[in-house]
């Protein structure tokens, strides 16, 4: 069952290496060098309603090198949360994230933190993408007071409000109406930010999601619906599930966008002439055409419903890492030896935050009443801010 549109072919991938022009610059330490490099999307970009943007990104060393450590970090932070799942040190649900990863980092490079991001339950590496720690990860992974849920989210319930991150949510689709609503507080506030709005292809089909995009098209809010297109929902082949699998042109009245989800580049791009979209226009839907690696959460093995030869061939042609380590050799910004070197310091770093994590104790059992407030009960509770609240009695 092997879907032979996911793998590109070596034409394309050449194209992501083929630089169209870059400055003569002089060797400066690659960790600060900001010299501009152009460099050309793997796959062009398909659009609905709207013009595509262009395909030649300007990136530079810095930047490279930070997506080159942070989808390193991101990979090595999954796999080793399904090393501790199967030791049952993480329980209950768990979904990751490896090759997913160039969506993460894409959105961020072409946003800030005063945007919001909100997403369904695979929510690790955006909770790392707006700062959050591998401690805040681990912890709360293994239910530890550490967490950035106080352990009491676990892997579905991320947030950094910070951060305008805000979860994390495990009812299908039920974000999105959520991430309509922030656009909306966005727009009444007239803050000039926008909200990023996650969602899978499983979730494509909900009613709910059209009907937050049809009042967001009617009020011009500045919504960005992202299709996370890994072309299986749960165990089922997109194709299976939807009759139309264009997820980007499933708004009909609102422009739609289809990404190369494998490629940051490609997604940084999007996401910035999206939120420009956005902030003028109204909604705008997204579409990156990516991939997971594991299975739909711990409890799936991933094999069932497609072939292991699927899965290794777009490890083989589209891996986002792998993409990001020809371009930064390509253009003699780092040896191999300096990106494994990279690489060993992620595992020492995801190393460490899970040796600390351990340490971290268990929530105290009067934590199971503390965020709640029932009013009229007499209950006494402690909010998110630590203060005390007291409820009224009738």
């Amino acid at each position: 069952m092997a879907l032979s549109h996911l793998a590109t072919s070596s034409s394309r991938s050449a194209a992501l290496l083929r630089p169209l022009s870059s400055s003569i610059y002089l060797r400066r330490p690659i960790s600060t060098d900001t010299t501009p490099i152009t460099v050309e999307t793997s796959v062009p970009f398909t659009s609905h309603q709207c013009e595509a943007p262009s395909r030649s990104v300007e990136t530079n060393p810095k930047e490279l090198l930070t997506f080159f450590r942070d989808m390193a970090l991101m990979r090595r932070m999954e796999i080793a949360a399904d090393s501790l799942y199967k030791a049952k040190l993480i329980r209950g649900f768990c979904h990751l994230y490896d090759g997913q990863e160039a969506v993460a980092v894409g959105m961020e490079a072409a946003i800030t933190k005063k945007d919001c991001i909100i997403t369904a339950y695979r929510d690790h590496c955006t909770f790392v993408g707006r700062g959050g720690t591998l401690l805040e990860v681990f912890s709360e992974l293994m239910g530890r007071q550490a967490g950035c849920s106080r352990g009491k989210g676990g892997s579905m319930h991320f947030y950094k409000k910070d951060s305008n991150f805000y979860g994390g949510h495990g009812i299908v689709g039920a974000q999105v109406p959520l991430g309509c609503g922030l656009a909306f507080a966005q727009k009444y506030s007239k803050d000039e930010n926008v909200t990023f709005a996650l969602y899978g292809d499983g979730a494509a089909n909900q009613g709910q999601l059209f009907e937050a995009l049809n009042i967001s098209a009617l009020w011009d809010l500045p919504a960005i619906l992202v299709c996370e297109n890994n072309h299986y929902g749960m165990g089922t082949a997109e194709w299976r599930a939807a009759k139309s699998p264009a997820y980007y042109k499933r708004g009909d009245y609102v422009p739609g966008l289809k990404v190369d989800g494998m490629d940051a580049l490609a997604v940084k791009q999007a996401c910035k002439f999206a939120k420009e979209h956005a902030l003028k226009n109204g909604p705008i839907i997204l579409e990156m055409d990516t991939y997971r690696y594991h299975g739909h959460s711990m409890s799936d093995p991933g094999s069932t419903y497609r072939t292991r030869d699927e899965i290794s061939g777009v490890r083989q042609e589209r891996d986002p890492i792998e993409r990001i380590r020809k371009l930064v050799l390509s253009h003699d910004l780092a040896t191999e030896k300096e990106l494994k070197d990279i690489e060993k310091e992620v595992r020492k770093e995801v190393d460490d935050a899970i040796a600390q994590a351990k340490e971290s104790p268990m929530p105290e059992p009067s934590e199971l009443f503390t965020n709640v407030f029932v009013k009229g009960l007499g209950v006494e509770s402690f909010g998110a801010d630590r203060k005390e609240v007291r409820a009224t009695l009738p």
